[in-house]
């Protein structure tokens, strides 16, 4: 761990009772100036953790901040396991060393300064707050073999929180993870290779665990946290597991293909059954969400019977 980031987190350890701290405290615990502590709380602030200063208390978390244990982390999993406290983005590391990885190997980070989501977006990333998560697979039959894949993240994504106590979620397809009827967690799943012959797949999964309203105002749709869970989970462990689980699915995936996870799907799809509209670019469709094909696509009961739809541009909203 650098000193750059070591001291950072010796600040965050010392405040994360809750409590305030002054900052003669911090100082004579770290064994640096007054001033350098002023300069490590404003860094932090920069990374968007929230931290009020009051004069004559000394310093305080505006939320709780969870950190992952990385030596715990490396230990609990098999494969190559990638811990940082800052990156570009989780997907990118991967993908710059793609030749390098075997399967289940992982990258996650405490803080993304370029995290991105489906379509282009931004994906919010501050230190601490969130859990930022990638694993890499190949498929050696190329694209046409992981059709259908990030309907089993997202299943594989919903099991696993469910088994941490969170509850009301589910999935919107494609692959959006909704809690409360507001998203939770996103996946991005990113290619390179032939998309007829061996490619290899990083799955990105992005979850918010705790998210500030500040850092809220910056995100285009209603967002859910863990926050007001009365047992927040543990983040190192639900990385270990999220990272165990995901290779028995693809596994399975590999061998049954999605038909192995159509219960699963039906279980976690919020719109089975509902009356929905696909909108697509300039073009929508209305009927009744009869659930996903063995391909992926989403099927729509209208007028003129069952037909399956597929396409990174389709959205899906409820009536």
């Amino acid at each position: 761990m650098s000193d750059h980031w070591g001291r950072k987190r010796q600040i965050l350890a010392l405040l994360s009772s809750g409590q305030f701290v002054s900052g003669e405290q911090l100082a004579t615990e770290l064994g640096i100036s007054r001033a350098a502590v002023n300069k490590h709380i404003d860094a932090l602030e920069t990374y968007g953790v929230a931290i009020y200063s009051v004069k004559g208390r000394g310093y305080k978390l505006a939320n709780p901040i969870s950190l992952i244990d990385a030596s715990r982390l490396v230990q609990s999993i098999d494969n190559r396991c990638f811990y940082f406290d800052e990156i570009a983005s989780t997907n990118g590391f991967l993908l710059d060393h793609i030749t390098e990885l075997k399967n289940g190997d992982v990258c996650v980070a405490e803080y993304q300064s370029a995290g991105r989501g489906r379509r282009g977006r931004t994906w919010v990333s501050p230190y601490g707050h969130h859990l930022y998560f990638s694993l890499f697979w190949t498929f050696p039959q190329g694209m046409a073999q992981a059709m259908g894949l990030s309907l089993v993240v997202a299943c594989t994504l919903v099991e696993v929180l469910k088994s941490f106590g969170v509850e009301n979620i589910g999935v919107k397809w494609p692959n959006d993870i909704y809690l409360d009827n507001k998203k939770l967690a996103g996946i991005l799943i990113e290619m390179s290779g032939q998309a007829d012959s061996q490619c290899q797949l990083i799955i990105g999964v992005g979850v918010n665990m705790a998210m500030s309203e500040e850092q809220g105002k910056g995100i285009d749709q209603p967002w859910s946290d863990l926050s007001e869970l009365v047992d927040m989970p543990d983040k190192t462990a639900l990385v270990i597991a999220l990272q165990k689980q995901l290779k028995r699915d693809i596994q399975l995936f590999e061998r049954e293909g999605l038909a192995a996870f159509k219960t699963r799907w039906q279980a976690a799809d919020l719109f089975y059954g509902r009356e929905i509209r696909l909108l697509m670019g300039e073009k929508s469709v209305e009927g009744i969400c009869r659930g996903v094909d063995e391909q992926g696509a989403v099927l729509l009961e209208t007028a003129d019977g069952v037909q399956a739809f597929i396409g990174g541009e389709i959205s899906l909203r409820a009536r």
